[in-house]
């Protein structure tokens, strides 16, 4: 009995053992067929790795004036690619110290880095550190979308390793120093050097690569514009790093760490005063390219204009302006500030100031605090100022009242009330080394001007002043705006009067004319042209008559040639606006655009021939490869 159930034991243990083993097999079998057969499922539909050998991303169109000077600079994302031959040695290292310092070892995923994450999340209850690499975040970037699952982290690790057996580590590398971002619209390391340092990036030093390499974590939160503090943190964590892997010593982290880095982007002040030029550029390539060649093609567009000119112009243009604005007299000042809010302003200004200090030239806002018999006083920022009443003659002798006052300008030439704590628009004229500034008085501009510079001879655009201020108004003068030409329209007159048989020395009489029309009502209206001097002068040669511009005379040509004849003339010259077909045409009663006007000036300046005004000279694309251009030695088969 007792062997029978010795036997029965052993055949269910014997029984035990076979299901344990099966079970162990097929959950071994699981184990491989489940993530295998993942695999399988997920790496159908993953994106080709070898599309990255063509690496395109979205890169700047730059706009260049006609001596090569970037004048603007359009884009989605602000990135200049450039070679690792050119990065500096330091800042790659720096990259892979913060970012993955076994990028060198591995192929595609780092399994301690991953191990060593997942702890000190699960500890902190959170994600605070992530465990992928370098490979990995640029398969994220490129090939995948930035949703956070374990589909997607899965896809991640599967392209990584088949980046890594399809590239090099350098070319990983370039791929991913070109298209991370690093905050503040900079994507890729030239871009950030730029806008961080006013540098390129060949030009960065140990420490400039260090806080460059700890932006990647968070670009917002450790920008050194508004967090310098966290940026200096974080580039300590870095430098630490470095010196751990070995990339560099103690004391060169210690002088990094040490080094005044100067925190400033480049920034070009001529795009500005080229706004209303690149403007017109930007609208030309949009409709002819569309937004996303314009935006992310990179192209490079050779344009007519003359920086130095422009430059002029648009000076020129202001200050003519502001003079004729003072002629007019002074509005009075921007507000008048109460006590609590005078001192709310004055502080905004100081840290306003420390970032961006003024200069000679600048406006200003400050504060009227007093005067005496010489000058006006005023606070701006930590600051005083002084106003000499000499130069400020234009806005009539100012009168000091109380706050409460109310302020006025000097209309009619009466002085003008300035209530203490008056906001008033100064000019910068000097910054002693002690002592207070020296200011002008200033208002806006209220009146707008164009100017618009054309070689007549083979229509290049050299000069577009659309008005005041871009910044202020967009509207474009020298296209959009309409206005009665006057006297200007009498060259178009006598050159069809020319072709139509009169020599400049063909004497016409100019004598009163009268011209009546009844109108509707019965009445009789009178219309007796005049000439700007109210005299007559006979007998007048026709060049004297354009000459001294006798508007008699004109008019009097006009009804020869024909008003119809005239008006079609000056269309054939390149006057595209509606123009009125009667006698006053002669005497500019219709509305022009500027450039119609030069354009039409052109063909006299060009012996008679017509050319079409141009804004761009060439265009390459990012491959270098010319795709417009105003000159047929480009496109020796056509274009």
């Amino acid at each position: 009995m007792s062997k029978q159930k010795s036997q029965s034991k052993r055949s269910l243990l014997a029984v035990l053992t076979r299901i344990i083993l099966g079970l162990g097999l097929l959950g071994l079998l699981l184990a491989v067929l489940v993530p295998l057969g993942a695999y399988l499922y997920v790496a159908k539909s993953l994106p080709r790795v070898d599309t990255l050998a063509d690496y395109r991303p979205p890169i700047i169109t730059r706009v260049l004036s006609d001596e090569g000077t970037v004048i603007a600079e359009l884009y989605e994302e602000r990135r200049i690619v450039v070679p690792v031959s050119r990065m500096p040695k330091q800042l790659i290292q720096a990259f892979v110290a913060a970012e993955d310092s076994n990028f060198f070892k591995h192929q595609g995923i780092d399994i301690a880095s991953i191990l060593r994450a997942a702890i000190k999340n699960i500890k902190a209850g959170g994600i605070v550190q992530g465990g992928s690499t370098i490979t990995q975040q640029v398969a994220k970037s490129l090939l995948l979308t930035p949703e956070r699952k374990f589909k997607r982290k899965f896809k991640e690790a599967i392209l990584a390793y088949r980046m890594e057996k399809r590239l090099s580590k350098e070319e990983i590398l370039y791929l991913y120093l070109n298209q991370i971002f690093l905050g503040h619209g900079a994507y890729g390391v030239q871009a950030a050097a730029e806008h961080y340092f006013d540098k390129d990036v060949n030009e960065l030093t140990l420490a400039e690569s260090s806080m460059l390499a700890g932006l990647p974590k968070a670009p917002s939160r450790y920008s050194p514009y508004s967090h310098y503090a966290r940026a200096k943190e974080r580039q300590v964590y870095v430098l630490d790093r470095m010196v751990r892997e070995g990339f560099i010593t103690l004391d060169e982290s210690e002088q990094a760490m040490l080094q005044e880095l100067d925190i400033r982007p480049r920034i070009n002040q001529h795009i500005m005063n080229a706004a209303y030029f690149t403007e017109q550029v930007r609208r030309y390539l949009e409709d002819t390219y569309g937004e996303e060649l314009l935006y992310r093609g990179g192209l490079e567009v050779h344009t007519s204009m003359n920086l130095e000119m422009q430059l002029a112009a648009q000076a020129a243009a202001q200050a003519n302006l502001l003079d004729h604005d003072k002629r007019q007299g002074y509005r009075g000042p921007l507000a008048v500030l109460s006590a609590d809010e005078e001192v709310e302003f004055l502080q905004q200004q100081t840290e306003i100031f420390a970032e961006q200090p003024p200069q000679v030239d600048d406006l200003v806002e400050a504060i009227v605090s007093g005067a005496d018999k010489q000058s006006l006083h005023l606070r701006l920022a930590d600051q005083q100022g002084r106003i000499k009443l000499d130069s400020m003659k234009w806005a009539g002798p100012p009168q000091l009242v109380k706050r409460t006052s109310k302020p006025t300008g000097n209309a009619a030439d009466a002085g003008t009330r300035l209530p203490l704590g008056a906001k008033v628009l100064a000019r910068i004229a000097a910054i002693p080394e002690t002592g207070p500034w020296q200011l002008a008085l200033e208002q806006p501009a209220e009146a707008q001007g164009a100017i618009l510079a054309m070689d007549p001879h083979n229509g290049q655009i050299k000069v577009m002043v659309g008005g005041y201020d871009f910044r202020t108004s967009q509207f474009n003068r020298v296209l959009q705006a309409r206005r009665l030409p006057g006297s200007a329209m009498k060259p178009l007159i006598y050159a069809a009067a020319l072709d139509k048989g009169y020599t400049p020395a063909t004497v016409i009489l100019d004598t009163p004319l009268i011209y009546k029309e009844q109108l509707e009502s019965g009445d009789i209206k009178e219309w007796k042209p005049k000439n700007y001097s109210k005299r007559f002068y006979g007998p007048v040669p026709l060049r004297t008559a354009l000459a001294k511009s006798y508007n008699v005379i004109t008019v009097k040509i006009l009804e020869d040639i024909g008003v119809r004849y005239a008006a079609n003339y000056a269309r054939k010259l390149g006057i595209e606006s509606q123009l009125a077909e009667d006698l006053t045409l002669g005497l500019g009663s219709s509305a022009l655009t500027p450039m119609e006007l030069a354009r039409s000036y052109a063909v006299l300046a060009n012996g008679g021939v017509r050319v079409l005004p141009t804004y761009i000279n060439k265009i390459d694309d990012r491959d270098g490869k010319i795709i417009e251009s105003n000159d047929p030695a480009d496109f020796p088969s056509g274009p």
